[in-house]
């Protein structure tokens, strides 16, 4: 039958891809007439390129984090880089310390040595995640529930040093290190009986019994001594009250106590430098160097030297640990806090709080050049176990829209802290009571304002609120150099703000990665160093202590 003339044609392309067809059958031998044309088996043979590819991708992926896992640690413990053989373990806690803290130290640090702003802290340089620092009774904790979370790594209510809501105590990460044959440390600039160092050696229900504390860190204590060595203030706690200089409640001679208890027993200056860095010392050792805190940075250093820095106490504890350890199976865990950072911000002194956290840095400097040069495993982990004073390196001193500024200038002009300035001038006013108004304004002005804080423009009204409320003197001269360098906070007590993790030692810098409780960090040390809380604790519930 005859195709009429008008019915609808293949396309010149149909065409082209028959041609391409017919050609291939003869080269092939491939059916010309396949159901299948030669477009359709590309499309597959693509697809199934396309398939194999992304599988390969998914095992190679899948490979490689498994090599990560085994050479970093992850997941729960250390994955399969769980540490073997000897190894000493640093925690570092800068008490108080929040983000802004650096920001302030950086830039006060730049300007007083006109460096640029690529220059940084050494802590800057290894900043790895964030830790939330809630309590079981507060969004706000304080440092003894805050320590709770790293030494027995489980919350607690504020005031609670290492005991927890059901009033049991919890065993600590120092004990158990103890028990495994560790030897252990505390290193502070404040009071040894503080809640940070207490929460690692001690069982009390409050923080404020800090005379239990202090007997049971030289070995009244169901495990015996826990310590080491101790180096930090607190020596009123440690005297019977019959002594000058003691704060304690009644006539216990606690350093007689640790002395009985085996302890080496240094108690200023002179003794801390026969120690030689940590070359002398015999272990155990307690170490009080001040009667009550160590006075803040900015202050000691202009005190001939009457006291340590936390630099130095730390590096001397690090030599002495590694010498007591230089021929045993295991290493050492030693704890060091910059404990003042805290006071500063509940003072709202943002010279005293520049100051503290640049003694921090420096202490941690020290440490990583400690395990750079250490033949055994070591880690360092440093965090805080809230931030102080809610601080802002901003502030709007007016009604109308700010500035953007803050100057850090203004603070390097000053040389004293507000506390050390308020203890002047009661001192002065003590011993000058017949003095005339005219002459204490002079004072003030002279030697706090301008001498102490580097303030030449008091105002009279200022003037008149330090003369009027003595009491709140340090409070007041705080906020003077605050409102002039534009730094501002928004209390005197704790706030919830997340604060930073910092570590060196590839366990750690993949555990804590990113932001986490504060008590996975006790978790971390626990895991890190191979020893287990549960007898610990079931020993101390069993004994009593803590109630």
């Amino acid at each position: 039958m005859s195709r009429p003339l008008l019915a609808s044609r293949a396309s010149s392309e149909d065409l082209d891809d028959r041609a391409h067809i017919e050609e291939e059958a003869l080269l092939t031998g491939w059916s010309a007439r396949s159901r299948y044309g030669w477009k359709f088996w590309r499309e597959v043979a693509l697809f199934a390129w396309a398939t194999l590819a992304t599988v390969a991708v998914i095992v190679i992926a899948v490979l490689y984090q498994h090599m990560s896992e085994g050479r970093d640690g992850a997941g729960d413990g250390l994955g399969s880089r769980m540490p073997t053989g000897k190894r000493n373990l640093i925690f570092m806690v800068s008490d108080g310390m929040g983000p802004t803290s650096l920001s302030l130290a950086r830039s006060f640090r730049q300007f007083e040595a006109g460096l640029g702003p690529d220059d940084v802290l050494e802590l800057d340089r290894h900043l790895i995640g964030s830790s939330r620092t809630r309590s079981t009774s507060s969004l706000v904790t304080d440092s003894a529930a805050g320590a709770t979370a790293f030494s027995c790594g489980l919350k607690s209510y504020n005031g609670a040093i290492s005991i927890l809501p059901n009033h049991q105590p919890c065993g600590t990460v120092m004990e158990a290190a103890k028990e495994a044959g560790y030897r252990t440390g505390l290193v502070v600039t404040t009071r040894l009986t503080d809640a940070t160092p207490a929460c690692f050696a001690a069982h009390v229900p409050q923080r404020s019994q800090e005379d239990r504390i202090a007997e049971q860190e030289v070995g009244e204590h169901p495990l015996g001594r826990v310590v080491d060595l101790m180096l930090g203030g607190g020596r009123c706690h440690f005297l019977p009250n019959n002594t000058d200089g003691s704060c304690r409640d009644d006539d216990k001679d606690v350093v007689a106590l640790a002395q009985h208890h085996g302890f080496s027993y240094i108690d200023d200056r002179a003794g801390f430098d026969d120690l030689k860095m940590g070359a002398s010392v015999r272990l155990p050792l307690l170490g009080l160097v001040a009667n009550r805190d160590i006075p803040y940075e900015v202050d000691r250093q202009s005190m001939q030297d009457r006291f340590p820095s936390l630099d130095e106490m730390a590096r001397t504890a690090l030599e002495a640990l590694t010498r007591a350890t230089e021929h045993s199976e295991q290493g050492f865990f030693l704890m060091i806090e910059g404990s003042r950072i805290d006071h500063a911000g509940h003072a709202n002194d943002p010279v005293a709080q520049a100051h503290e956290v640049l003694a921090y840095d420096k202490a941690f400097a020290s440490v990583l050049d400690y395990i750079e040069k250490s033949k055994v495993e070591t880690v360092v982990v440093s965090t805080s176990d809230h931030e102080t004073g809610g601080l802002a390196v901003a502030r709007q001193l007016h009604e109308t829209y700010p500035e953007y500024l803050w100057h850090p200038t203004v603070l390097i002009n000053a040389s004293s802290s507000a506390e050390h300035l308020s203890n002047q001038l009661e001192t002065h006013r003590a011993g000058n009571p017949q003095e005339k108004e005219s002459e204490l304004i002079h004072f003030i002005n002279a030697t706090l304002l301008v001498d102490g804080l580097g303030i030449v423009d008091a105002s009279d009204e200022e003037l008149k609120r330090l003369i009027e409320r003595p009491e709140e003197s340090a409070y007041l001269l705080a906020d003077a150099i605050s409102r002039r360098a534009q730094v501002g906070w928004t209390t005197h007590g704790h706030s919830a703000v997340d604060v930073n993790i910092y570590a060196s030692g590839v366990s750690a810098e993949h555990r804590l990665r990113g932001n986490h409780e504060n008590t996975e960090i006790g978790e971390f040390l626990r895991d890190y160093l191979g020893v287990d809380l549960d007898p610990i604790t079931r020993r101390l519930q069993e004994s009593g202590i803590g109630r």
